[in-house]
């Protein structure tokens, strides 16, 4: 059986949009049109991948993001609209993966879809362990240690590392690493790519005010530095 795609959204028609060009990609599709809902089939079914809707009746799209990122790191693409700059850092803070913006192409969608599920299944270079100072990383099993400590990564993030410890001391512009983390062409501004760091920094940084392994150049992006 395919891989199962949980679509969250309370309009039926992009609900059905989205479900018959997953369906044709040969995805499995489950639907709900509330936060409610959404939560209840997200720890029932286990989908392998979820597109939520940012504006849900009841509890809100962030807030159900917030309660998968408690539970779980299934692999969140958020739907949004133009006008939601403000939610959309918020969500991509919260552990959301990627973000598609209304109107969208249904055909860029699935090719997101695909992109966040290679990145969830591992599938992120030849090489199986990656090691640069005292980060070690395991792209088989998309696990990561810091100083000997376990580290819990979602899929974007643990990728954005891998990207910068393969090549320590290079600066990686915000796109480059936009591009490399999802494997599609990527339309973002550069403060989706800050809120990936903000969230990886907490993670892995002693002091993420000042930060020895994701260093920013300013005016550039952002490189890798081993301790």
């Amino acid at each position: 059986m395919g891989q199962t795609i949980l679509v969250v959204d309370d309009e039926a028609r992009i609900v059905k949009l989205v479900r018959d060009y997953l369906e044709r990609a040969g995805f499995g599709v489950l639907a709900a049109q509330d936060g409610e809902a959404a939560l209840t089939l997200a720890r029932v079914e286990r989908p392998d991948l979820i597109i939520l809707d940012l504006m849900l009746p009841g509890v809100d799209g962030l807030d159900v993001c917030r309660r998968l990122r408690q539970e779980s790191g299934v692999p969140i693409i958020m739907l949004t609209a133009r006008v939601e700059e403000a939610d959309r850092i918020v969500g991509l803070e919260l552990g959301a993966d990627d973000y598609v913006t209304k109107p969208f192409s249904p055909g860029e969608l699935v090719a997101r879809v695909r992109a966040t599920l290679r990145r969830a299944s591992g599938e992120v270079g030849p090489s199986t362990m990656l090691r640069a100072g005292d980060v070690e990383l395991d792209t088989a099993s998309l696990t990561a240690t810091v100083a000997d400590r376990p580290v819990d990564l979602t899929p974007t993030e643990f990728q954005l590392l891998a990207t910068l410890v393969r090549q320590p001391g290079r600066i990686f512009s915000r796109e480059q690493l936009l591009e490399a983390i999802h494997g599609v062409s990527f339309d973002g501004y550069d403060r989706s790519m800050d809120s990936h760091v903000k969230n990886l920094r907490r993670k892995i940084e002693p002091d993420p005010r000042q930060p020895c392994y994701i260093q920013t150049v300013y005016g550039v992006g952002y490189r890798f530095g081993a301790r």
